[in-house]
């Protein structure tokens, strides 16, 4: 077949001298054929392109080992599947079959998990908007509600004197915990008082009982000495808060944070090395409860985490639909996926597989997705040899908050599938099309047809 003719340029290239991190570009190959034993070409054959692939496997396997690694360190511990990082139907009856409680930030998580079939006692609600009705509905199926400003507090009196009874509630706590910027937007400062006067205000009103802290202090936390600050000062609250005002704590929510294996754009080091395991967060972690705690004291510790827990379980598998030279002479490729989908590429750089090998030198390429804006772009600058039309790239890890961030965008957003444990792919969310994006939409009668 004739070759399209491509006008040559000069451009420098780097050859096999190795450099601080890795091998040289110019050699590196990364081609992934198949997930879980499903080939890639499969996948696309049977579901189309782009495609949303999750691992089962995976999923249980990371459940199991966070559960392990700090339930054999403390006797009392409670995970909350974390709904925002990905409320897919199946990602999160996984999670729960594993034994996980929700843990939601919006009445719309909410009434996801009590669609689920997860009763309101197994969920924790959170959130900075919890609107007087969804925290009525809270109220009378019994959540867990961690209230995260004053104006929560009154309605939680207004509602507990409507149902002339007291409701047990927690409150969201924000503190210094070393990890810069401070997550100070949500909850009550404790280093400033603030904390204390709120539940010096909630026990004046006589209508709430606190029996829990909340604390998240940030996503992804590369530091296991922050989490010892966050329990720290977190038992010492609550021991405070139990002799001023007699409110015992039955419970201490430590948020997530928790990191997966992507890499922050500006990390140099590979996840691998980066990154400290789930052993050595939970380590810690136990480590300063047993030092802070009362003996015989062993409250609730209760683990929101999501990232780390699904992120390298997903996968997008999309394909090349262009090649072109840019201004500079920068090879681009132009991918049917693109932020719309990896709305988290403008923070982390993800791991880009061929689903073939590919001969020819690598060029630092830029893959743009299929938006008609500027800024659609995955990779600035990612090491690929000359690729044709239909070669597919895949994603990872893109399990995390890349299918609650999607967007209906000049795109439809594409199918998700689920790898079982036994190599069954199971469909979990059908491709979009015209009638998701219009059938909430109203068209007045004098416009139809034109007007006319």
């Amino acid at each position: 077949m004739k070759q399209n003719y491509e006008k040559p340029i000069i451009k420098k290239l780097q050859t096999g001298l190795m450099n601080k991190f890795s091998r040289s570009p110019a050699y590196a190959r990364k081609v992934r054929a198949e997930i879980d034993g499903v080939t890639i070409d499969d996948l696309v054959a049977r579901h189309g392109s782009p495609l949303f692939v999750y691992s089962e496997r995976t999923l249980r396997q990371k459940h199991r080992q966070m559960h392990t690694a700090f339930s054999t360190r403390y006797p009392n511990v409670v995970m909350g599947w974390s709904y925002k990082t990905n409320y897919l139907g199946a990602i999160c009856a996984i999670m729960h079959q594993q034994g996980s409680i929700a843990e939601v930030v919006s009445a719309m998580e909410y009434q996801k998990a009590r669609a689920y079939g997860i009763p309101g006692e197994k969920i924790i609600f959170n959130g900075p908007h919890k609107s007087l009705a969804a925290l009525e509905i809270a109220v009378r199926e019994g959540a867990m509600i961690n209230v995260d400003h004053l104006d929560e507090i009154y309605d939680l009196e207004q509602i507990a004197q409507r149902f002339k009874r007291q409701i047990h509630i927690g409150i969201r706590l924000n503190l210094d915990s070393g990890i810069h910027p401070q997550w100070s937007r949500f909850g009550f400062n404790l280093e400033t008082g603030q904390a204390l006067e709120a539940v010096k205000r909630i026990k004046q009103g006589g209508k709430l009982i606190l029996n829990g802290l909340h604390c998240h202090i940030g996503t992804f936390i590369m530091e296991t000495s922050a989490y010892a600050r966050q329990i720290e000062k977190m038992v010492g609250f609550a021991y405070e808060v139990e002799q001023a005002f007699g409110f015992s704590m039955e419970y201490l929510d430590i948020g997530g944070g928790f990191p997966s294996k992507s890499r922050l754009k500006g990390v140099y080091l590979p996840p691998e090395v980066a990154l400290p395991s789930v052993d050595e967060f939970a380590e810690t972690i136990t480590h300063a409860l047993s030092k802070a705690l009362r003996p015989g004291d062993f409250p609730k510790l209760i683990l929101e985490s999501g990232r780390a827990l699904v992120d390298e379980a997903g996968y997008l598998i999309s394909t090349v639909v262009a090649s072109k030279r840019l201004a500079d002479g920068t090879r681009a490729y132009v991918a049917d996926a693109g932020v719309n989908l990896l709305f988290t590429a403008y923070w982390y750089k993800f791991n880009i597989e061929m689903d073939r090998e590919v001969g020819g030198i690598n060029e630092h390429s830029i893959v743009y997705g299929p938006l008609c804006m500027n800024i659609d772009v995955t990779d600035e600058g990612v090491p690929l040899p000359p690729l044709t039309r239909g070669t597919r790239l895949i994603f990872s890890p893109v399990g995390a908050y890349s299918q609650t961030q999607s967007m209906q965008f000049i795109e439809y957003r594409p199918a998700c599938v689920l790898i079982g444990e036994h190599g069954q792919v199971d469909l979990i969310r059908e491709p979009e099309d015209l009638s998701d994006i219009t059938r909430r939409e109203r068209l007045p009668e004098r416009l139809v047809n034109g007007g006319k």
